[in-house]
Formats: C-alpha cells, structure tokens, sequence
C-alpha cells in the first residue's frame, strides 16, 4: 500500500506542522506502508519570492522529517523540483480539467476573499491551478493513500475526478484512482492565540527551539485570568490542549484533575508542558542541528530519494503520454 504526502517550503517547521502532519506521516512508515515524502516546491512558488528563503526552508524541511524519524532506507524522500515529471503531467492534466472546477476549490475562493475585488489582477495562475499540480504528485507516484487533514478532502476529490476523467478519455487503466486517508488521532494544533496553529495568524512556536526559546515561547501562550486558587476549566484551555497532544494519557488525567481542584496556575500548567515537549524534542533537536550544520548530508539525501521516484514518476508519464498521442 503506497502513502505520498508532502509539505511546503514556506516557512520554518512549527508545532503544528509536526503534531498535525509530520508525525502521524512517519508513522505510516514504521506501519509497513511504501512511502513517499516530497517537499513540494513548485508548489511554495505560488506565494514565496525570496529564493533564499525557499533553498533555506528546503533544507530546513528536509532536516525537520530527517531528525523525527524519518528514514531514508525504508522511504523516498525527494524534493519536488528534482522530478520534472510531476510538472509535465500537470500540463496534460489543465487540459482535461475544467475551469469551473478551479473556481470552486477551497484555495482559490479563501484567495479572493483575502485580496478582494481585485483578485484576477493579483492572484497568480499557478494558485489557480494548484489542485492540478497536487493531482500530478499524487497520480505519478500511483499512490493508494494520500494522508490529508479533515479540511483537506476536497483536494483528494479533484484528483479523483481529474483520474476518472482522464481515464474515461484515454483508457480505463491508465491512472491508479487514490483514496483520501484521514486520521481521526489527528487533532487540530492549537496555537499561542488559541487559533489553529499557523504562520499566517503568527501563533507558531518553531519545533526546534533552544530550551530558553522553547520555554520563553511556551509562557506567553495566551490564558484566562481564573486566580490561581479557583478550579479551571481544562476543556477550554489553550495550555492544555497542546499539552494533550504530546503528553502520555496518563500525564492528561493528572493535570486535569488539578485544573479542576484549583490551587494551581497557568505558570504552573506551562512548566509541565515545557517539560514534557522538551523531553520529547530533545534528541530530534539534537540530530537536527547536527544535519543543518551538514546541509551536502541532507542534500545528497534528497538527490539518492529523487532517483529512486523518478523512474515510477517516469513510467506514469509514459503511460500517459502514449494514452494522448504524444
């Protein structure tokens, strides 16, 4: 059973990238799935100009799996510019998807809310045509699963759409039609403002921070102003909804009994969670600053992962190539 996910390089790796994306990916892998991790590139072009900035978040990304487990013998683990077969199949696949499509995904509509009434003056086509390039990470690889957040299904129905419509014009066998797999476990990632963890709210705390950092980010997560003596409610806590997520169930039940006995504050509640993520992220951060200072490792990582991908990627591309005359 083949599992592809990937990531973009549009920032440096937080919390909620690892809790929500990056963990439960890796775990796919030591569950005896064939997987395929790509840092998707082309696809951070749609919003990132500063080249610098891509080539260092790339690595940055491709640390980050690196340090929490990822392992290159039992993966491939590739950059996505290293297998331009993934954009020719985009090309082929716009022209068979139709526009109204495009308007309706998720992506594009939240676009031109953001910029307003001009948005066909400034939103690029590569955003809008991004379910399609994502289709083409999927179907190259003929992946059987694609791990997705609950709020991320539409994108697994374009790609399954576009599939049967290709198939349906060119031959039925053509393209493998993948499932979307969502994990309940999978919580959403509460960040230092009580929204979703994320770079565009500014609430992120960086995976790999130094104790000090860790620590110093972890105390200004926002709380109430229940007196240290009063019962708290544990249900509606920003502290304790990120410490559920990294804390063993037993740990859970213990500081949840004492935000219902009262007698202890945030400050308090923030110290067992820095020690519990601290315990946690210790050695990865150990490992992944020994990477980034080595970036040739983790470079030639990614270069061995893009030839193992890009025959599979190029046997696809064939298939599809002589299905439309080409």
């Amino acid at each position: 059973m083949r599992a592809l996910t990937g990531i973009k390089p549009s920032g440096t790796p937080h919390l909620g990238n690892y809790l929500g994306m990056i963990r439960p990916a890796i775990a796919l892998q030591d569950e005896g799935y064939d997987c395929y991790y790509f840092i998707a590139s082309y696809h951070a072009l749609t919003t990132m100009k500063d080249p610098a900035k891509v080539r260092e978040y790339t690595t940055k990304i491709a640390a980050t799996f690196l340090a929490l487990g990822l392992d290159p013998e039992k993966s491939v683990f590739y950059r996505q510019q290293d297998v331009p077969e993934v954009t020719e199949l985009a090309w082929v696949f716009n022209c068979v998807t139709n526009m109204g499509v495009l308007l309706r995904a998720h992506a594009y509509r939240t676009a031109c809310e953001q910029v307003g009434e001009d948005h066909e003056g400034r939103i690029n086509a590569g955003l809008f045509t991004y379910p399609v390039l994502m289709a083409a990470d999927i179907l190259a690889f003929e992946s059987d699963v694609v791990p997705v957040g609950k709020d991320q299904g539409q994108h697994i129905a374009i790609c399954r759409d576009l599939a049967q419509r290709f198939n349906y014009h060119f031959g039925e066998d053509t393209l493998k039609i993948p499932e979307g797999l969502t994990q309940d476990n999978v919580a959403t990632v509460v960040g230092t403002d009580g929204r979703k963890m994320g770079k565009s709210y500014g609430n992120t705390i960086d995976t790999f921070l130094p104790r000090k950092k860790l620590r110093k980010a972890i105390m200004a997560i926002v709380t109430d102003s229940t007196p240290m003596e009063a019962p708290k409610d544990p249900d509606n806590c920003n502290v304790l909804s990120l410490y559920q997520a990294v804390a063993t169930p037993e740990q859970v039940a213990a500081l949840r009994q004492r935000y219902l006995a009262g007698g202890m504050g945030y400050g308090h509640a923030k110290q067992e969670l820095f020690e519990v993520l601290d315990a946690l992220l210790a050695e990865p951060r150990d490992r992944y600053n020994e990477l980034m200072a080595h970036p040739d490792e983790i470079l030639g990582t990614l270069e061995e992962g893009a030839a193992k991908a890009r025959p599979v990627a190029r046997a696809v591309t064939d298939k599809v190539r002589n299905a439309v005359g080409l």
